[in-house]
Order: C-alpha cells, then structure tokens, then sequence
C-alpha cells in the first residue's frame, strides 16, 4: 500500500464498471457503478447496517 487515499482493489466490466474502492486510512469499502456519463457510489454495509471494512485491512503505522 501506498500514500494513495483511496484504491481500487476490484473492478468489474467495460462499458459499464462496477468497483469495490477501499479507504485505506480506514478500511471502509465503497461500491461504484459507471454506465457512460453516469456514476454512482455509495459505501458497503454489513448486514447490521454498519460500514464494511475490509477483512485484509491493517491500519498503517503513524509514526
């Protein structure tokens, strides 16, 4: 992981393109959805309604 904010950590389709975008300072996932000129993108929850963050994530180290 780098100094990026944000990264896209999967992507699906061409034209029209869903992603899965991980704050890395936080974890949170995000869900994006592309169809030509439109965009859309809203953060994924749990099943209690709480953010999703990702399983793999580690908080970076603030030195």
């Amino acid at each position: 992981m780098d100094d990026k904010r944000f990264e896209v950590i999967e992507k699906q389709g061409k034209l029209t393109q869903f992603q899965v975008i991980r704050d890395n300072q936080t974890g949170v996932l995000y869900m994006s959805y592309s169809a030509g000129y439109g965009l859309a993108m809203t953060v994924m929850m749990d099943r209690d309604g709480k953010p999703l963050v990702d399983e793999g994530y580690t908080k970076p180290r603030s030195y």
